[in-house]
């Protein structure tokens, strides 16, 4: 059993994205797919704060607080979709520091 311990422990991974045949028109579809969707988020934005001014001038409350969580959630969307690489990047390399 020990020789199937040591066998493992010397296992190593290094991302490369050019490994793969294809690799630059996955980094194509996922820049695409991040400026859509910030795109998106944008015009939830737009959408809600839109929203939620007509409805308050108009004394609908309950419109004004759907405008307020339409234009709040797409503020966060955007956030964590800007986020998102730091955030996958900090954590890949706090993983491979894991011993």
């Amino acid at each position: 059993m020990p020789g199937i311990q040591l066998l493992f422990a010397s296992v190593t991974a290094t991302p490369d994205p050019t490994g793969l045949p294809g690799s630059n028109v996955l980094q194509q579809i996922v820049n695409g797919a991040d400026a859509w969707a910030l795109a998106i988020t944008l015009l939830g934005t737009f959408v809600g704060t839109a929203l939620w001014a007509v409805a308050s001038h108009t004394n609908s409350h309950h419109y004004a607080a759907r405008g307020r969580m339409a234009a709040v959630v797409s503020a966060a969307a955007a956030l964590v979709i800007g986020a998102a690489p730091g955030l996958v990047n900090f954590f890949a390399h706090l993983g491979s520091t894991a011993k």
